[in-house]
């Protein structure tokens, strides 16, 4: 079950009596993912049920840096005025590395009116949500989470390294699906299990994926906001757990070079609210035209919402040929080397995998952003190209190569604008914008290699 649906402020106080909680955090995600927000004692959470914070928090860069000028602030305040925040009890859950009963409890941003901050992620996902709900549509999703277990590493000029088992020794060859390579973090994983059923996570199966201490996750398949929260929730957990194991955990998109990056796979699916059925399926058990529709708004509008889907200069080092990332919009049956596949499913169970997504995208921004290509594929009737059959990596290009690409396709882009609203791409790419130019001040070892004495 991913979210206590309903849930009353009379039922969280019976569920924070129950484990006698006496600490609560109070958490906001911001635009890169990051957990904002306070920490306040019970009572005072009782007291401040409606607590503040300032506009520009959930609006900041992965660097903590934000605009000093520009349209930026033809969305948020340039006066710095408060949002409010209104919990959500249905996200409630326990915080289960805490030394005294803490629960942590997701909040939506409001304005002074009782609006939706149109730019908080969470705000973004409910708006596409709506929009689903007003058609007759439930939206159900399924993220498939890869990241790294690297050693300790202090030092960003040195590059990371896989950590080191039970074994004494670490990887240093690739164990793809390998169950001894899994259990050489066994206490690891056995405390990210106890976590996550704690937190009553929605997890399913946890594998071995190629790389030298790249591992994935599985969510069962439910709601998108719902499993949203759940994967910002299950970020913070896998980081606190392998710092408690002297590692870290890693959602970099390319973290080590000469390994694969790290995704975020998200299977897509569309019920009928009347009947439960998936619109993605005929009576006869072939697939619909929406189905077919769903794929074409992908293949149309992934190239503008990749600034969404891979946000950082990081993101691009993924999606490369031959590398278990796509490098194109391609779409095939069971094929992994297309950016959107169809795995092989029964009637019911059909749905559209989108490939293209890195594990560094913020759970709320890419969840929202696919939905809405696919939405748009079907309002739009956009028809996909033909089926790929073959070797994907064979084709073309049809990606962006860079972030500063990327930004442009996005403000350039009305479509996605509309669905996804037009403040949240303005101050999204504004921060992204932010983040590219202090990237450009760096000079690599690769420059400094190839560069200093040749040219």
């Amino acid at each position: 079950m991913a979210t206590k649906t309903n849930f009353s402020f009379s039922e969280l106080e019976t569920w924070l009596n129950e484990r006698r909680v006496t600490e609560i955090e109070c958490l906001v995600p911001d635009l890169t993912g990051v957990a904002r927000g306070k920490i306040l004692p019970r009572q005072k959470f009782y007291e401040d049920r409606g607590m503040r914070l300032p506009e520009v928090v959930v609006a900041l860069g992965v660097t903590g840096e934000f605009p000093e000028e520009g349209p930026y602030y033809d969305v948020i305040s340039p006066t710095d005025q408060d949002m409010h925040l209104r919990p959500d009890p249905s996200t409630v859950r326990i915080v289960p590395w805490a030394t005294d009963p803490t629960a942590q409890v997701i909040h939506d941003c409001y304005d002074r009116d009782g609006k939706l901050i149109p730019y908080a992620p969470r705000s973004v996902l409910r708006r596409v949500c709506d929009l689903y709900k007003a058609e007759g549509w439930e939206p159900v999703v399924a993220p498939e989470l890869e990241f790294y277990l690297v050693a300790r590493n202090t030092d960003p000029d040195v590059p990371l390294k896989p950590p080191i088992g039970r074994s004494g020794r670490s990887e240093t060859s690739r164990q793809a699906y390998s169950i001894d390579a899994v259990n050489e973090f066994d206490p690891l994983f056995e405390d990210v299990y106890d976590y996550c059923e704690k937190m009553e996570l929605n997890v399913d199966t946890l594998i071995h994926e190629i790389g030298a201490g790249q591992m994935e996750i599985n969510f069962f398949h439910a709601h998108p906001l719902g499993l949203a929260d759940e994967v910002f929730l299950f970020k913070r957990t896998v980081r606190e757990a392998a710092l408690r194991h002297d590692m870290f955990a890693t959602f970099m998109a390319k973290p080590i070079a000469g390994e694969p990056g790290s995704a975020m796979h998200i299977h897509q699916s569309v019920l009928d609210i009347a009947t439960g059925l998936n619109i993605f399926s005929r009576p006869d058990g072939s697939p619909s035209d929406e189905f077919h529709w769903f794929i074409g708004g992908l293949q149309r509008y992934i190239p503008a919402a990749m600034a969404l889907f891979a946000p950082y200069v990081n993101s691009y080092r993924r999606l490369a040929r031959f590398t278990a990332a796509p490098i194109n919009i391609q779409w095939g049956t069971d094929n992994r080397t297309v950016g959107i596949r169809s795995p092989l499913a029964a009637p019911a169970a059909r749905r559209v995998e989108n490939r293209v997504i890195g594990a560094d995208a913020n759970p709320y921004v890419a969840l929202a952003a696919t939905m809405a290509c696919g939405y748009l594929g079907i309002k739009n009737r956009i028809e996909p190209t033909p089926e790929c059959k073959g070797d994907a990596y064979l084709g073309d290009y049809q990606l962006p190569r860079s972030l500063g690409e990327a930004l442009q396709l996005l403000r350039d882009e009305k479509d996605l604008a509309d669905v996804l609203g037009a403040g949240f791409i303005t101050v999204y790419t504004e921060i992204k914008e932010i983040e590219y130019a202090e990237f450009m001040k760096v000079i690599s070892p690769w420059e400094r290699e190839h560069l200093l004495l040749h040219v």
